[in-house]
């Protein structure tokens, strides 16, 4: 515990000395200097080292830094030169916010050590012009009554600018008025503000608002201002009595006019606004009562009416006096003077009769023809009791003057029930008094309907299209006519017009509603048979005589992928395998086999690939899947089994896609002419019954029997006379196969058009005529031809020989 205490004061004791030490090393004096504020960065103040009288070179060793005291380091020291300079702009107004002292200083240390001296550095920011003054609102809004005297002073609010001194704000302008002036006062602070002075009494009538423009400008060079927008809005004084439009009116007004009808309106003005504006109208004291009685004025519009009757032979001229008030404080008022004069006035209408009239018409009416007769009359005399009748201008009649005041309605246009069923024939009478009197009847023409409009469709040609395999019975589309007649010119039937194809009715094929014109499909098409139709539908109203139009309709069929591709080679049995023997020294690439097959449906859906469903060794053998071509990737090793099965499938382009598969059983077979190898060993005794002489041997009997019953069938199929028979359209299902004696001479396509790009089936005529230059020694074998079926070479390849007879079961070989 002892040992404890010891330690701790020896400590104290150090750092006291240590203290006393730093306080001894401490300089008294203060160093000064000014600057101005928005140095550049990297300006060099002062020489500090020189001003210290410290040696430069020692700088770096003593270790030589700058402290700024509460606030951020916008100075350092270059210790390489000494020099003081600006590490960051110093923004007097940022630095110093207290408005109370012009003064701004930046105190700073530098200090060193080995020994340690500590220096006090004082830096004084020089304010400069960098703040344009501001004022506290963008504009400055005073109401003064437009009968405040001249002299009165209204107080603005000042601008402030963040500048000190001789660069703060020093005096106020004012933009041109001849109302108002400003005087600037100083403030017990020293700050400077304006007062606007009313130099010249206001009106609101000449001037409701006066826009003014306050500068302050302060004391810097260059000196810089703000400016601020005064708007004074002159409030209003009722100092304006109302005015009418006019001192004396003279108003003519014609007997008889109906009661509240207008007479005058009155219009007194004030320039005033507000209630010193709000006008009232009176009669004056100088207004009879029997004025009055007659003439109603409406206190708040001016508008006067009338109130009673009026007779030319009672009264013919009417005095009043009227006075308009306004609702101000003081009220002032203004008035004017009214002669009213009644004028005597046509009082006796025209008067229409309608002799006859001839309703409903026939639609195609001749012209000329009278519908009605009419007769005028007017009971005033003079111009007030001659009359003209007339009917409007837009209609297809006209009058015809046949006696004094007697007309004739006839018809001057064709009629048309469709585009204007009925027409209101209005008859107006008017005499020639002043103002006119008039009179008018209306009379409706109801026109009868004629069949007159053809049925007609909305288009004249119509393309429907039907997906195969429909259901009989199916709404193909609704075909239906419109006819603008009415009742039974109006009501139509649909037919079909009757059209063979192929010995077949379109009414056995379609069908369609008679009332409605729905159309209907009996039966269920095949692409592959049918493709499209075409026949016309009329549709027949049933007027007397009847009008009936027709329009085209084409049917098209849409193929849908319902067949399976077919392969037609190689050639097979059904549900058999192919069975193809290549010899063992095939190269590589070599022609193995060649798959075909053909697909009955539309282009789209007849397009087919071929793929590998199944192979004993993918490394062996190759397949296109465009055109099915079989071939070799690489020789047949030792190693390759003597048997190789291949399963191919052919896929069309359907959705869903159809396919079809063929099995192919490839056997490789010793070529006996091709020596053996050095490598291969030499049996030493020769079997005769080996599997390659067991097959030759097969073979070559099967050949034999097959040609033996060929040649047989052949004479008596000569023998016989061939019975003619109706042609049959070809089918588009028949199989072709190529065989060659071997398969690099194959030349079959693998498209489904092989069978029309090979052969051109002239089934009417009898024959199966070759379009396309044939390979001689082919063979091919074609079913389901129709018997008494030959064969005609109408290529270009004079070398084509084909030999076709025809059999029992109408097979061409």
């Amino acid at each position: 515990m002892g040992s404890v205490v010891t330690m701790r004061s020896y400590e104290r004791y150090v750092l006291l000395v240590f203290l006393l030490s730093f306080v001894r090393n401490i300089s008294s004096s203060v160093t000064h200097y000014s600057i101005p504020e928005e140095m550049k960065e990297g300006s060099v103040v002062a020489n500090l080292a020189t001003d210290l009288s410290l040696d430069v070179k020692t700088l770096n060793q003593r270790k030589m830094r700058l402290d700024i005291i509460a606030n951020k380091k916008y100075l350092d020291v270059n210790k390489e030169t000494g020099e003081l300079y600006i590490v960051e702009k110093i923004d007097r107004e940022y630095l110093c916010t207290s408005k109370s002292s012009t003064s701004c200083y930046l105190k700073l240390e530098a200090i060193l050590e080995n020994p340690l001296r500590i220096f006090n550095i004082e830096v004084e920011i020089l304010d400069m012009n960098d703040n344009a003054p501001q004022f506290r609102r963008d504009a400055i809004h005073l109401d003064i009554s437009e009968a405040t005297p001249k002299g009165e002073r209204f107080s603005l609010s000042n601008a402030v600018d963040p500048d000190v001194g001789s660069n703060s704000v020093k005096t106020y302008h004012l933009s041109e008025s001849e109302h108002f002036n400003i005087e600037v006062q100083t403030g017990r602070d020293g700050s400077k503000f304006a007062e606007l002075i009313l130099t010249k009494t206001l009106d609101r009538e000449q001037q409701a608002v006066h826009n003014l423009i306050l500068t302050a400008v302060d004391g810097g060079t260059p000196a810089r201002s703000g400016m601020v927008s005064i708007i004074v809005r002159v409030l209003d004084t009722n100092d304006n009595a109302p005015t009418f439009d006019k001192v004396s009116y003279n108003i003519k007004v014609m007997e008889n006019s109906p009661i509240g009808s207008l007479v005058v309106h009155l219009n007194a003005t004030d320039l005033d606004e507000g209630s010193n504006s709000d006008i009232t109208y009176s009669y004056s004291l100088y207004t009879s009562e029997k004025t009055q009685e007659t003439f109603h004025l409406n206190p708040s519009t001016g508008e006067i009416t009338v109130k009673g009757m009026l007779n030319y032979e009672d009264f013919k001229i009417y005095d009043m006096e009227v006075i308009a008030t306004d609702k101000g404080a003081n009220s002032l008022s203004g008035q004017c003077t009214i002669k009213i004069i009644v004028e005597d006035m046509n009082d006796n209408h025209p008067e229409i009769s309608i002799k006859s009239f001839q309703s409903p018409v026939n639609e195609n009416i001749e012209l000329d023809t009278v519908i009605a007769v009419v007769s005028v009359s007017d009971k005033d005399s003079g111009d007030n009791g001659v009359v003209d009748l007339h009917i409007p201008d837009n209609m297809p009649f006209k009058l015809r003057e046949s006696s004094d005041n007697y007309y004739e309605l006839v018809v001057s246009e064709p009629l048309d029930r469709e585009k204007v069923p009925e027409y209101d024939v209005t008859f107006t009478v008017t005499d020639r008094g002043s103002p006119p009197l008039s009179d008018n009847e209306t009379m409706t023409l109801e026109l009868l309907d004629v069949n007159d409009n053809v049925p007609q469709f909305s288009q004249s040609f119509y393309t429907i299209r039907v997906m195969e395999n429909n259901a009989p019975g199916a709404l193909l589309s609704s075909l239906t006519a419109f006819d603008p007649d009415l009742h039974e010119n109006q009501y139509l039937v649909y037919f079909i017009l009757e059209k063979e194809i192929a010995n077949t009715s379109m009414s056995m094929l379609f069908s369609i509603n008679p009332e409605n014109g729905n159309l209907y499909a009996l039966k269920t098409f095949d692409y592959e048979i049918e493709k499209e139709f075409l026949f016309h539908i009329e549709a027949r109203d049933s007027g007397s005589p009847p009008l009936s139009s027709n329009v085209t309709v084409h049917i098209i069929i849409v193929d849908q992928n319902d067949n399976a591709p077919v392969i037609v080679s190689p050639w097979r049995a059904h549900g058999s395998v192919v069975e193809e023997k290549i010899p063992r020294s095939t190269d590589k690439g070599s022609l193995v086999a060649k798959v075909i097959a053909l697909d009955t449906d539309s282009v789209h859906n007849s397009r087919i690939t071929y793929q590998f469903l199944q192979v004993t060794d993918a490394t062996l053998f190759s397949l296109d899947q465009y055109n099915g071509e079989i071939r070799t990737m690489r020789m047949f090793s030792y190693r390759d089994p003597r048997h190789q099965r291949l399963v191919v499938i052919a896929k069309d382009n359907g959705q869903p896609a159809l396919s079809a598969t063929v099995t192919i059983k490839l056997s490789t077979v010793e070529t006996a002419v091709k020596a053996y190898s050095d490598l291969t060993e030499v049996p030493l005794e020769y079997d005769i019954f080996s599997d390659l002489n067991l097959y030759l041997v097969i073979g070559l009997g099967s050949v034999s029997f097959l040609l033996l019953i060929t040649i047989l069938v052949t004479i008596v199929l000569k023998c016989q006379k061939p019975k003619p028979s109706k042609a049959a359209p070809p089918c588009r299902n028949s199989v072709l196969s190529e065989r060659n004696s071997t398969i690099a001479d194959s030349t079959l396509v693998s498209n489904d058009a092989y069978w029309y790009s090979l052969f051109l089936a002239e089934t009417r005529k009898g024959k199966l005529v070759v379009r396309q230059p044939v390979p001689k020694g082919s063979r091919y074998i074609v079913s389901s031809l129709p018997r008494g079926t030959g064969l005609t070479d109408t290529s270009d390849s004079a070398a084509s020989t084909l030999q076709a007879s025809t059999t029992s079961s109408g097979s061409s070989a």
